[in-house]
């Protein structure tokens, strides 16, 4: 597999996965126009990569804001990296990085906590 490397923009978010490494980082802002047709081509690459996942998937997710539509796209990627988790063949760990002052981001990131069964870890970035 190649990696996926989706250039982010003022809306978007850069998006890179190596499949050798099995570091998948998520970084910006996410308000794309069409969120489900922004985040198709990652959660598809996610549907290939757990035929054959690296032993241990890092997941690092940096993003400044993201809007309604992003939030039900990055709980589906969560989704597709809970059933990876679950399969066994890879674990999987996630790494949400939020500014210490930024309240929105934190508690976004315990709520996906709460909700997807996966080692989550809140990580606190200075500014």
């Amino acid at each position: 597999m190649d990696t996926l490397i989706i250039e982010g923009s003022a809306k978007t978010p850069d998006i890179k996965f190596n499949p050798q490494s099995g570091v998948v980082e998520i970084k910006g802002r996410s308000i794309p126009e069409n969120s489900i047709e922004f985040y198709k081509p990652l959660i598809d690459w996610l549907d290939k990569y757990s035929f054959k996942p690296q032993p241990n998937t890092v997941v690092n997710i940096q993003l400044e804001y993201f809007n309604t539509s992003s939030s039900k796209c990055i709980l589906d990627v969560f989704k597709k990296l809970e059933a990876i988790n679950k399969s066994g063949n890879s674990k999987v760990i996630i790494n949400w990085h939020f500014e210490e002052d930024d309240e929105d981001m934190s508690e976004a990131g315990e709520d996906y906590q709460a909700i997807i069964n996966v080692p989550f870890n809140m990580v606190m970035v200075e500014e």
